[in-house]
């Protein structure tokens, strides 16, 4: 896992963070981030409902009782929305610049995961996806006159995500 500097007073507001590391396919280029906030981190398995007439009848009915039964149907996978506070770092943006030129091939589509660690260090939680790419890259208002820190906010949209640990 690579490791990645940042600075520590991140930390102490937080009990934990959210480590972005994706390896595009055509070349050694590798995406790692740290980021303090994940919107969406959701996974949904869908259901179809399928309704019978059984043999049974209704209490002083002459037609049968119908039946509801519910049966899994297709996994929908929501877009990630990361935010971090905005860094010198092009890495994300030159990602989304490649995507929206046109550049949509196997070099620039990835797999990653996504990495939870508490306050120490410690990885709590993994999350592997594959297909990723960036649907939508933006920053926060910027005041001169506030001491509000400036964010960068990234949306992945995924094609397979799983958890690994």
């Amino acid at each position: 896992m690579p490791s990645v500097d940042f600075p520590s007073e991140l930390l102490l507001a937080s009990r934990f963070y959210f480590e972005l590391s994706i390896k595009l396919k055509g070349g050694n280029e590798t995406v790692d981030a740290v980021f303090l906030e994940c919107q969406k981190f959701q996974k949904e398995q869908k259901n179809i409902e399928i309704v019978e007439v059984a043999k049974a009848q209704w209490a002083n009915a002459k037609m049968g009782q119908l039946v509801t039964t519910k049966i899994p149907s297709r996994s929908t996978i929501e877009n990630l929305v990361l935010k971090r506070g905005l860094t010198d770092s092009l890495a994300l943006w030159q990602w989304f610049t490649d995507i929206e030129s046109g550049k949509w091939d196997s070099d620039h589509v990835s797999a990653g995961s996504l990495n939870v660690f508490d306050q120490a260090g410690t990885v709590k939680a993994k999350f592997d996806f594959t297909g990723a790419w960036p649907t939508r890259y933006s920053t926060s208002e910027m005041n001169a006159q506030s001491n509000d820190m400036a964010i960068e906010e990234l949306e992945l949209a995924v094609d397979g995500f799983t958890r690994s640990q």
